[in-house]
């Protein structure tokens, strides 16, 4: 059914102007509002208070909620709960997040109102909405909701409170704890929805890796960069990683212990590094099959810092380019391929020389190409390790490296280990190709 359609249902049934309630339908729509959840709103803000008319939702097991389900009735326990504020419809509106535990699943919910949910209570909520979320259902819990508290608790194979490492946080996660140090911070000005604002933001690590993080309401433990305990955080997509982010609702405390930040990054496949959809800090291996065009000796614009063509920024149009060097080299592994990208520094260490020898070059050959054209005779072939920040979206994976360094240990030893690895084959004098 259109909305045109469920605008008209709704104004014949509640005699009202079709266009006002077609417009309240848009808006809570756009905010993914689950249309029967929608319309039972509007029946009760113009005067009727039953829930749709259609028949009473059906229980389920959160394990077998998927996003084609309208209304459910589920029972389950609350694992996290965690305010946070947002703008809905040109106001603040403060919504309660977290995660609901049943014997067969785990799922998100958004409570619209004020429920009073705590981590660890057990709770049935009837006609709760299913809306899809990043592929996967999530509970709305909205007025037309009814929840009931039980004081028998269910005993569900999850952990109550929310406490992670930041190895296991992922993008989408709410009302999230951690223990961490603060290992790089900075206050910078930007413009909010309010205007300008001052934030915090950097990295944090502990033992199981590092992330970046924003705090938006600066917290003078986080700025002093102390070891902080952060309570009620959650977790956004930002530049293809997951970043922490610590609210006005969070609660930022001191720690008396020290926390031991892990040196080591994680090593992975980069066919499975890819598929995780972004991670911070991690290690590839891979042969250098190519280098891409755009690298070498390029312009970027003073005012963004974009790469420029030709003289032309995409944002900015015609600008005087400030010089840069750069490499977008492709690394495969047999299970994916990545972009790896140098900045300058990196980039002076494989071309072998600084930005002036690159630009005496280019001038002496008349071609800037040919800066490029010798870091892909150095590098093209060789097999190297590079750790750095990985992001994916529509324009393929890329590796923004922090170190790269080529594999100097004996490619045969090597094969030879990985033979014994997979076939249990004896130690022999060489390798057959």
């Amino acid at each position: 059914m259109e909305l045109d359609d469920h605008a008209e249902d709704l104004a014949s049934d509640l005699g009202v102007d079709k266009e006002e309630v077609k417009s309240d339908l848009q808006n809570l729509i756009e905010y993914s509002v689950p249309i029967d959840e929608a319309k039972g709103s509007l029946r009760r803000k113009y005067g009727d208070g039953s829930s749709g008319g259609g028949s009473a939702p059906s229980s389920k097991e959160i394990g077998e909620i998927t996003p084609e389900d309208g209304n459910v009735t589920v029972t389950g326990v609350v694992l996290t709960a965690g305010e946070r504020s947002i703008r809905y419809q040109g106001s603040d509106h403060v919504i309660v997040e977290g995660k609901l535990a049943g014997e067969t699943g785990v799922i998100d919910y958004t409570a619209w109102e004020d429920f009073g949910l705590s981590p660890g209570d057990t709770i049935t909520a009837g006609n709760a909405g299913v809306r899809e979320w990043d592929g996967e259902p999530e509970l709305n819990l909205g007025e037309s909701t009814s929840l009931s508290f039980s004081e028998e608790p269910l005993d569900v194979p999850h952990e109550i409170g929310g406490d992670a490492q930041l190895a296991d946080v992922q993008t989408g996660d709410r009302a999230v704890n951690v223990e961490v140090a603060v290992l790089e911070c900075e206050r910078r000005t930007i413009d909010g929805r309010d205007g300008e604002t001052e934030i915090l933001s950097g990295v944090f690590g502990d033992e199981s890796g590092r992330l970046p993080f924003t705090n938006w309401e600066p917290a003078p433990a986080i700025e002093e960069g102390g070891p902080v305990r952060i309570e009620n955080a959650y977790v956004q997509e930002f530049r293809g990683v997951p970043e922490v982010n610590v609210s006005e609702f969070s609660t930022v405390s001191e720690l008396e212990r020290e926390i031991d930040v892990g040196t080591d990054s994680t090593t992975m496949e980069i066919g499975d590094a890819v598929r995780t959809g972004g991670v911070y800090d991690v290690c590839v291996v891979g042969n250098l099959i190519a280098v891409r065009d755009g690298s070498g000796l390029i312009q970027r614009c003073p005012e963004c810092y974009r790469v420029i063509q030709k003289g032309q920024c995409r944002t900015h149009g015609e600008v005087d380019g400030i010089d840069d060097l750069r490499v977008k080299a492709i690394l495969d592994d047999g299970t994916g391929t990545v972009t790896a990208v140098l900045d300058d520094e990196l980039t002076e260490q494989v071309y072998g020389g600084t930005l002036e020898d690159a630009l005496e070059q280019a001038r002496e050959a008349m071609d800037q190409e040919v800066v490029a054209d010798t870091i892909r005779e150095r590098i093209v072939g060789r097999e190297y390790r590079v750790r750095g920040h990985l992001s994916v979206d529509e324009y393929g994976a890329n590796l923004d490296a922090e170190s790269f360094k080529e594999r100097d240990d004996d490619p045969e030893a090597r094969a030879r280990a990985f033979l014994q690895e997979i076939d249990g084959v004896d130690d022999r004098e060489g390798v057959d190709a």
